[in-house]
This record gives C-alpha cells, sequence and structure tokens, in this order.
C-alpha cells in the first residue's frame, strides 16, 4: 500500500466498495445461483515495491458469464523523478449468464500526482444485450440521484466516450463518465465518490436480483443477441478504450485482471467483418486480435493473455493510433503520469 495519507484514504475507499459489491453478489449466488463465493486473485507490482491489486472473480456458472471486481493501487513511494505519486482504482463488469440480464461496468479511481494534485475518475454504465426500458429507467434515475449537479456533465462525457464510430452506435445504453474530476473541497470530492459507488452498486443489484428471478426463459435468438453484444462489447474494449490500452501499455504484470473485463465467449466472424469498418492501422488490429481467438469464439486466460499481447505490440508499433481511442472531454494522461517529471 502507499504511504501518503491521500493514497491510504482512497484505497480504503475502494477496498470497501468492493467488499460491498462482492458481499452483494455472492448473497445473490447463494440465494439465485450455485452458492460459489468469489474467489480472491492477487497481484503484485515489480514484486510489490509499487503496489499492486486484488481481484474477485466469479465462479458461479448458473448466475455469470464472466464476473470481475478489481481493485489496484499502484504507487511510486520510492521514485520521486515520477511525475505519478500513486493511483487506486476499483474497475468491475459483471457479465451475467442470462441474456436478458444486463452488465455493468463501473470505474472509480483516484490518482494523485508528485506536485500534491489529485483527482478523480467516476464511470458507471449498463450494458445489456436485450434492452428493457424499466431497467434502464431504474439505472438513470439512480445515477441522476447519485450524480446531483455533475448529471449533466457525466451523461455527455459518458455518451461521448462509448460511442463506436465504426459501427454508429454506442456501447450500452447509459453511459456516466466523468474525467479530471475535484473540486476545491477534498473531503467532499471523497463522500461524492463514496456515496456514488454505493448506490451505484445497490442499483444494479436490485436490477439484476428481479431480472434473474423474473426472467426465467430466453430464446437461442436471445443467446445469439447476446454473443452479438459480447462481441461488440470486446471490440470497444480493445480497439477504443483508453484505460485498458493505458493498463496495457504501462506494464504487464496484470494482464489477466486487466482482461477480466472481457465475455467468455465472442463471435470469431462478425469480430473480423468489423475489420472493414475501420480506419488504418486499426483494420491491423481487429486482423491480429481475430488471428488469437480460436473458431468457436472463446475467449479463455489464455487467449486474454495473447489479447493483451496484441493490443500492446500493436499501439507500440503505431502510438499516432492513441488518438483515435475514445475520450470523453479531456484526454487522460494516464500513460505519461508514470514517466519521468
Amino acid at each position: 500500500m502507499a504511504k501518503s495519507p491521500e493514497a491510504i484514504k482512497a484505497y480504503t475507499l475502494v477496498r470497501s466498495l468492493q467488499k460491498r459489491f462482492v458481499d452483494k453478489l455472492n448473497k445473490l449466488s447463494s440465494q439465485l445461483g450455485e452458492n460459489k463465493n468469489f474467489e480472491e486473485v492477487i497481484w503484485l507490482r515489480d514484486e510489490g515495491q509499487h503496489g499492486g491489486g486484488n481481484r474477485f472473480e466469479a465462479r458461479d456458472n448458473i448466475l455469470f458469464n464472466t464476473a470481475s471486481v478489481n481493485v489496484s493501487q499502484v504507487h511510486y513511494d520510492d521514485d520521486s523523478s515520477k511525475k505519478l505519486q500513486s493511483a487506486t482504482a476499483i474497475s468491475t463488469i459483471i457479465h451475467p449468464k442470462k441474456p436478458q440480464v444486463p452488465s455493468i461496468h463501473i470505474h472509480i479511481s483516484q490518482t494523485q500526482m508528485r506536485d500534491g494534485s489529485s483527482y478523480y475518475r467516476i464511470m458507471a454504465d449498463l450494458n445489456p444485450s436485450i434492452q428493457n426500458s424499466s431497467d434502464t429507467e431504474f439505472f438513470n434515475r439512480a445515477v441522476k440521484k447519485l450524480s446531483k449537479d455533475t448529471f449533466e456533465e457525466g451523461v455527455a462525457q459518458g455518451d461521448k466516450y462509448f460511442y463506436i464510430p465504426a459501427l454508429n452506435r454506442h456501447r450500452g445504453v447509459s453511459h456516466f463518465y466523468l474525467e479530471n474530476y475535484k473540486t476545491s473541497n477534498a473531503d467532499e470530492d471523497y463522500n461524492f465518490a463514496d456515496t456514488f459507488g454505493k448506490g451505484i452498486i445497490d442499483s444494479y443489484i436490485d436490477i439484476i436480483e428481479n431480472a434473474i428471478t423474473h426472467r426465467t426463459t430466453f430464446s437461442v435468438q436471445d443467446i445469439m443477441k447476446q454473443l452479438d453484444y459480447h462481441t461488440l462489447y470486446l471490440f470497444q474494449v480493445l480497439t477504443l478504450d483508453r484505460g485498458t490500452t493505458s493498463g496495457l501499455l504501462i506494464h504487464n504484470q496484470n494482464d489477466r485482471g486487466i482482461m477480466g473485463s472481457l465475455p467468455s465467449f465472442v463471435d470469431k466472424k462478425l469480430l473480423e467483418s468489423w475489420a472493414t469498418k475501420v480506419d488504418k492501422p486499426q483494420n491491423e488490429l481487429i486482423e491480429n486480435l481475430v488471428s488469437v481467438i480460436d473458431e468457436k469464439g472463446i475467449i479463455d486466460i489464455k487467449t486474454k493473455e495473447k489479447l493483451a499481447q496484441v493490443v500492446r505490440e500493436h499501439y507500440t508499433k503505431y502510438p499516432e493510433a492513441l488518438k483515435m481511442q475514445a475520450s470523453g472531454n479531456t484526454i487522460p494522461t494516464t500513460i505519461s503520469n508514470h514517466e519521468k517529471r
């Protein structure tokens, strides 16, 4: 754990949110699934010298396709040459098994710079394979209540960030994203992040508990819609998502955790067809991603590691392509933060 009081406080925040979410997901498993708790996996950055993290992964195959609740803290307490002091985050994606139950992505992080300044990144987006207006309305009401006077800004940035130009559509139906969020009151910022995280977690649990309980039947067509959407999700994450790319370029010690957001199956042919829709050199990225996925479209641990390496090699070869990735109103300086001052 980082040594600065602010980083310690941020770590307490994300760990408490992680526990809240995992406890509630475990409860759902005990009541509606296989009664299998999420299992903890620990990773270290430079053997712990510069932090690390833990993630809880789903083991209930009745309720979840894939699900991971990740916490990380990278710090440079021993290296004053770095621009970054510490970066502390919870990042979670839940892909339920049933196609009528929506996925969720939540990210809350605090970045502390060497000069003493700090800011938050706060994201929440609802990602159904099959849209349900009641779920969307419930989630939107929760976001609006929790975000207060940041609602319009967060929705505008979220809608911009999660738009996929090549496909002329969004990933998900409800998007909230605050980048570089800070006010003059650090305690209020902390409380905002904490309250928002708790509220979004609780709202999502309400949504999926209702959906799992009452949406008990589904068709082959529903399963195909889910497969198509999971393919879209992987496409957006691996070609547009700055957080994923930044994590892979900064280090290679948590590839499995960073790739934890990917669903377990995709439609390989559908993914391959989108190579013609993107600008160069992103067509090459898609072709290389497709090349490491087997014909059944299985995204297992080994495939995730290969996909991570493809992304890393692509942006090392074409650093200018980073400008083609998604952004809100501002482009985060995540990669440069880890460089020397």
